[in-house]
């Protein structure tokens, strides 16, 4: 008879590192705390659903400060035959270059939670189902960063998108519903496919570990490269369709639309922090045996992504109802594109220098702004409108709020007294010539003239005559919610710091994240 006894059963026990999985871990409580409070609390007391949830999300990002060390902490690792593991083997791990994603990604999603408090009031969406789903999509947004095999990157994704199409369908209109369904039929496509790509690539490296994947693709057959290099492209499919790049971008601007404006603000910036840090692992880390094919690819994507971004802003009528978020929207695509950039140098860069901490500052820097606009056009749009029309005049009727959003519109196009977004797109621009890619720089640098006609005419908006524009909740005689007003005075305070030292930022981009 065959003995099944281990001669040491305690190998086969994994020890979890709980402090690692901390942040993701603490967002998903809390998103079961909230099904659950729902279930039993009066309709009259829900209003304390939003409050818990922006306190997990909180306590998340306070979770982060214990990971700040110096060297990695990994855990779920396979265990090699000498008996011991390192981080190649590892399913989650919590480096540098995770805990900055995980930062933008909690981040994001508390100042979403904080934007979206009036909101779920005023367009009585049903609370519970939004507090849970904004907690669920923000736990696969945290875990992808620290993921470190395919399988687990796939189900984060889909964590993090899954929700969001909920979402985009709370609200109660026509649009909601439409703009939900574009979403979840692109977004269904694009996990399809990089599912069979998924397929592909394990078929010929024989592991689904983002560092033994390398190996394997270095070290595989020669019939079995087409298959293995036809995986890789088919892979990064679903990655791109989340930042949002071309050729995968056309549910933007009617998905940023139909959803309640904080979750169009949240998809803006979490959900593309989610695809971009799963698109650098996948070519930085598994694919690197390919990086002058991917690099070239993506550097074409940068470019393409970037200029149809911008000529779609540039297109975009000012006058026609919901126009400013379908402008934050195109706007949204153009730095996509930036924030490619230094990935696709990534590709080219030599060994030892990594352009990954730019795409990494510049997407803090982007995240913040971004939010910051997002939540200007929540406190017009509350009394006025979402044209960029509505906002004619605001200086005039609510100063503080004019000038947070020129500040936004500045940062977001790179110039003063926006600091940060100038040095954020010089990084950027660093990175394309660093790496030998003179001709992405020159079609960046363009792209960046191009986007200042629009957020400068925006801007000038702001300062004109009012006219006959309706008057905001300010000028009304309604004071805006404290929660609203708590975003503002957040997103505005973390942009000036950032301008006045931004350093803070970018020294994000001076070191190797991994």
């Amino acid at each position: 008879m065959t003995s099944l006894a281990v001669a040491n059963p305690g190998s086969l026990i994994q020890s979890v590192d709980w402090v690692a999985i901390a942040p993701p871990l603490i967002a998903a409580v809390a998103a079961l705390a909230v099904l659950l409070t729902d279930l039993f609390l009066p309709e009259r007391h829900k209003k304390w659903l939003g409050r818990l949830t922006a306190a997990g999300l909180a306590l998340a990002l306070i979770a982060l400060l214990p990971l700040t060390g110096s060297s990695p902490r990994a855990t779920f690792c396979v265990q090699n035959v000498a008996g011991g593991s390192d981080n190649g083997g590892c399913s989650y791990v919590a480096d540098h270059f995770a805990l900055v994603f995980q930062l933008l990604a909690l981040g994001g999603a508390l100042i979403a939670a904080l934007l979206s408090t009036h909101t779920v009031e005023d367009e009585k969406l049903p609370r519970g189902e939004y507090w849970f789903l904004l907690l669920s999509s923000a736990t696969g947004a945290a875990l992808l960063p620290a993921s470190r095999d395919l399988a687990t990157m796939v189900i984060a994704l889909e964590v993090a998108s899954l929700p969001a199409f909920a979402l985009v369908a709370l609200r109660r209109d026509g649009r909601g519903a439409e703009a939900a369904f574009k979403f979840f039929v692109s977004s269904v496509t694009a996990t399809a496919v990089m599912l069979l790509g998924v397929g592909f690539v394990y078929a010929a490296s024989g592991s689904l570990h983002l560092g033994a994947v390398a190996q394997g693709l270095e070290h595989a057959p020669g019939q079995l490269r087409p298959l293995a290099e036809a995986g890789a492209v088919l892979t990064l499919v679903g990655f791109a369709f989340k930042v949002a790049a071309v050729p995968f971008h056309f549910w933007v601007p009617d998905t940023y639309t139909g959803a309640p404006l904080p979750v169009a603000g949240y998809l803006s910036v979490v959900g593309k922090a989610a695809g971009l840090s799963g698109l650098a692992l996948a070519t930085t880390v598994a694919f690197r045996p390919y990086a002058h094919t991917w690099g070239l690819v993506l550097a074409v994507l940068a470019a393409v992504t970037m200029t149809v971004g911008n000529v779609g802003a540039l297109r975009q009528r000012f006058d026609t109802r919901y126009s400013a978020v379908r402008l934050l929207a195109w706007s949204s695509v153009g730095q996509a594109g930036y924030l490619l950039v230094p990935l696709a140098a990534a590709g080219y860069a030599p060994t030892g220098v990594d352009p990954l901490g730019a795409t990494a500052a510049y997407a803090l820097i982007y995240g913040v702004v971004n939010l910051g606009a997002f939540g200007v056009v929540a406190a017009v749009g509350r009394r006025a409108g979402t044209s960029v029309d509505d906002f004619r005049g605001l200086f005039a009727r609510n100063r503080w709020t004019a000038l947070a959003l020129a500040f936004f519109l500045l940062c977001l196009a790179g110039l003063p007294p926006g600091v940060v977004g100038l040095f954020g797109k010089v990084v950027v621009f660093r990175a394309a010539v660093d790496a030998g890619l003179g001709w992405l720089a020159v079609v960046m640098a363009v792209n960046v003239v191009v986007a200042l006609y629009y957020y400068l005419l925006w801007t000038a908006r702001l300062f004109a005559p009012a006219g006959d524009a309706p008057l905001d909740a300010a000028a009304a005689g309604h004071r805006l919610p404290v929660s609203l007003t708590a975003t503002l005075g957040l997103t505005a305070s973390a942009a000036v710091v950032l301008s006045v030292a931004p350093q803070l930022v970018l020294q994000v981009a001076g070191g190797s994240l991994f």
